[in-house]
Formats: C-alpha cells, structure tokens, sequence
C-alpha cells in the first residue's frame, strides 16, 4: 500500500522512488482502495486493479514503457503485460508472486485469515500494537523511528475494512496460467529472508515466464531499507536490464 504524496516523506519509500526517478521518467498511481485513490470501492480484484492500470497508461500517453510491480503489484503487472505485449518493453517484479497466500498452503491461509481480523479491529486504533504486527513482517529490519513511521503510514493510507479486503483478496490471486503468454524481457527480483512473501513464490513466478531471469537478494525485509546492500542492487540489476 502507497501513497502518493507521504511516500515521498518516508524512508521506507522515498529512497526507492527517488532511484528509480533518477535516469528515467516514474509514472506512479495509488491503486483503488488506498492512499489518493478511493477507500470506499464496491470493488477490490484483479481485474480491477489492471482496469485502473490500462486507464493510467492510456491517460499518460504511453506507447511503450518498462512496467515495474512490486509485491502483489507483480501479479497486476504480469496480467497487464499478457493482456498488452506490444506496450511492454520491459517487465521487472520484485517480491512477487503468481500465486496468493492462501492459495500457497493451508498453514499460510489460516495465518492470513487471521491477521485480516486484526486488520479489522485494530488497524485504524491510536495505539500502534496491531499494526506494528504488520511492520514487523514487512520490514523486520527497521530501526524504531523506522518502524514508527510504517506504523502510520499504514493507518494514513487506508481504511480498517479496505486494508483487510486488499489483504484478503491479494491472497486469494492466482495468475499462474498467465506467466506463459508474458512475451516481454522480464526480471525477477526477490529477498531470500521475505517473511510476506516467501522466496519460493518469487522462484516460482519466474520459473512461469519463458525467459525470465531471477535474481535473489540477501535480506529479510520485504520492503529493502535504504542501507541495505540489496537497495544498491536492486537499481543496478535494473539499470543493467533496461539498457542491455
């Protein structure tokens, strides 16, 4: 979950969009459900979420372009990218996934059925304690000032109700049937120690996709820090993918 203009405030994001901005053109969008965008939506799903992607690529102008997703934002992308091979140059995910996880294994879908209760009741609440659950699985590395600051970003960027339906119905995504028809160059990027996201998951996509190249980084943070040696990485591999 984003937002565009906190984001830009944050060291969970800021280093992240300021290097990829950096030697290119960084078109970004709040995704339906959280941050600018709508929290109130009838509805949350991958078809949604890849009709709202065509609206900002056609709203934008673009012909051509490298798409980037991260997180279940990879699984929007590989939709997009199978659906419009001839607009997408270049295809980068990092800490994906084909497929959701409650579709990964039962103890997964109990896991996450319970933590979307939790979202329910403690996600918006001045105290902290539910959401730094979250914080401690998405980036288990940070600092406590670091820590803070994803706490309330998480409560700035959505609703109690919205955040656990995006939650859910992240893990119910499936697009592995789609991985075969993505004919763009594609790199797949992933952490080894991903606590959200098992690594696996990132092998799997990219095992999918004719042709893609996986790359694994050290770490557990799901959301790599600024001072992590996979930041530094994550903008070479790319600066490298894009102008090979």
């Amino acid at each position: 979950m984003n937002h565009l203009e906190y984001d830009w405030e944050s060291p969970i994001w800021r280093h992240v969009f300021r290097g990829l901005s950096r030697e290119h053109t960084l078109i970004r969008y709040d995704a339906r459900g959280n941050g600018m965008s709508d929290w109130d939506v009838d509805e949350l799903s991958l078809e949604a979420w890849v009709s709202d992607l065509e609206t900002v690529v056609d709203a934008a102008g673009l012909e051509r372009f490298p798409l980037l997703g991260i997180s279940q934002g990879a699984a929007v992308s590989v939709a997009y990218a199978a659906r419009h091979p001839e607009r997408v140059s270049h295809l980068v995910l990092y800490g994906g996934f084909g497929l959701g996880g409650k579709k990964r294994a039962p103890a997964e879908k109990e896991r996450r059925i319970a933590m979307a209760t939790l979202m329910r009741q403690g996600w918006g609440a001045d105290n902290p304690s539910f959401r730094q659950l979250f914080t401690a699985l998405f980036i288990p590395g940070a600092t406590h000032d670091q820590a803070d600051i994803f706490n309330e970003l998480q409560r700035r960027t959505t609703s109690p109700e919205c955040a656990a339906r995006y939650f859910d119905v992240a893990g119910d995504l499936d697009i592995t049937d789609l991985l075969v028809a993505v004919k763009a160059p594609t790199l797949v990027m992933h952490v080894r120690g991903d606590l959200i996201v098992p690594i696996e998951a990132g092998r799997q996509l990219a095992a999918g996709i004719p042709r893609a190249r996986f790359i694994a980084f050290e770490g557990k943070n799901h959301l790599f820090l600024q001072h992590e040696p996979a930041s530094d990485r994550f903008f070479e591999e790319i600066r490298l993918f894009l102008g090979g």
